[in-house]
């Protein structure tokens, strides 16, 4: 089978024009194939809100995203920070400034591609959303025919963004956009939204989200858990839409007592289908702290389980020792015994 390749001396990478044998096709569908993964709308959201002191989109090799719609539907509309890849005589014109071997995340979306298998293409559909005919009506979206060239050039997977940006668009609305051209100062002033523990149910951010309106209307923010000293603007005096536990970020600190109550406050307003802002100052301990108490008693799994998803979803998640040790003594009552090492430097 051909492998698509780029050209040498030119920021090009040549479409497949193969025809797939079964055994070549039953190699592709599915959730995973050599160099491309499925991205979750939930998972290209996080990483777009990622932070250290500044958003993590101002590092210039943190994450590429590219369109590989028509010109007009990226014109329209498309997700912030995107490139469209442009397609020239059956080529992907990659541009030039982007350096793929020292990317951490790429990610690449279509209209609407929802596997990395290969799709039945009907007669009514656009073409221009599809890589040639390969035999009997199969054909590969466009992304991952992008994607699949993209992946000689890094040592890091590619990531298919799923439902591609029919899905992501449709539920984070609010990262649309029209702009093309983004300065590093524009880059420096954006200010990344509450990254997603449960699509669309549970959010972990800082105090500042907590207290931005638009964040709360776009998320459609219901119920706030509040872990800190401070007094936010929202649902004050309201004990059914606010959980206020005030404890500083010191070594004193002493979340266990909450605990239970806390658990139990998440798992009332989900049955009756609030949409929860779980927050800190900084959004990094304390917050942290307790969603990871939250999903250790739901999911009746270990810490570090607990720990290992949450630090996906927020890269520089950090509960102190003090907290990360009430954590420990949680999962006994949890599990019925400790598992987890926290010892171990992962801690």
């Amino acid at each position: 089978m051909c492998q698509p390749h780029l050209r040498a001396g030119y920021s090009t990478v040549s479409k497949t024009h193969a025809f797939f044998c079964l055994q070549d096709t039953q190699r592709v569908v599915g959730k995973r194939m050599d160099g491309l993964v499925l991205c979750e709308p939930t998972e290209l959201y996080n990483i777009l809100n990622q932070v250290t002191k500044l958003s993590r989109l101002t590092e210039t090799n943190y994450l590429c995203l590219f369109d590989v719609r028509s010109k007009r539907e990226y014109d329209e509309s498309h997700v912030i920070t995107a490139h469209r890849v442009k397609k020239k005589a059956n080529e992907y014109l990659i541009p030039e400034s982007v350096d793929l071997e020292c990317v951490n995340y790429c990610v690449v979306y279509d209209h609407r591609t929802s596997s990395l298998g290969v799709l039945l293409k009907h007669d009514d559909e656009d073409n221009d959303e599809y890589s040639d005919n390969i035999g009997g009506g199969l054909v590969l979206g466009a992304a991952i025919e992008c994607g699949r060239a993209l992946a000689r050039l890094t040592h890091h997977p590619i990531r298919i963004l799923r439902g591609g940006y029919e899905s992501f668009s449709a539920t984070y609305h609010f990262f649309r956009t029209q702009k093309i051209i983004w300065m590093p100062q524009e880059l420096d002033e954006f200010q990344p939204y509450p990254v997603e523990i449960v699509p669309g149910q549970i959010y972990l951010g800082d105090f500042r989200q907590a207290c931005d309106p638009k964040i709360q209307k776009d998320l459609k923010i219901k119920v706030h858990v509040n872990v800190s000293m401070e007094t936010g603007p929202f649902f004050v005096g309201d004990p059914d839409k606010l959980l206020h536990i005030p404890i500083e970020d010191t070594l004193e600190a002493n979340i266990f007592p909450f605990l239970r109550h806390l658990c139990h406050f998440i798992e009332v307003h989900l049955q009756i289908g609030s949409v929860i802002l779980v927050f800190s100052t900084l959004g990094i301990s304390r917050s942290c702290a307790a969603i990871l108490a939250y999903l250790m008693h739901q999911n009746e799994q270990t810490l570090k389980k607990s720990w290992d998803y949450v630090k996906k979803c927020k890269n520089n998640m950090c509960p102190n020792r003090a907290l990360v040790a009430q954590l420990s003594k949680w999962e006994e009552i949890v599990l019925g015994g400790s598992v987890t090492d926290i010892s171990d430097p992962l801690f």
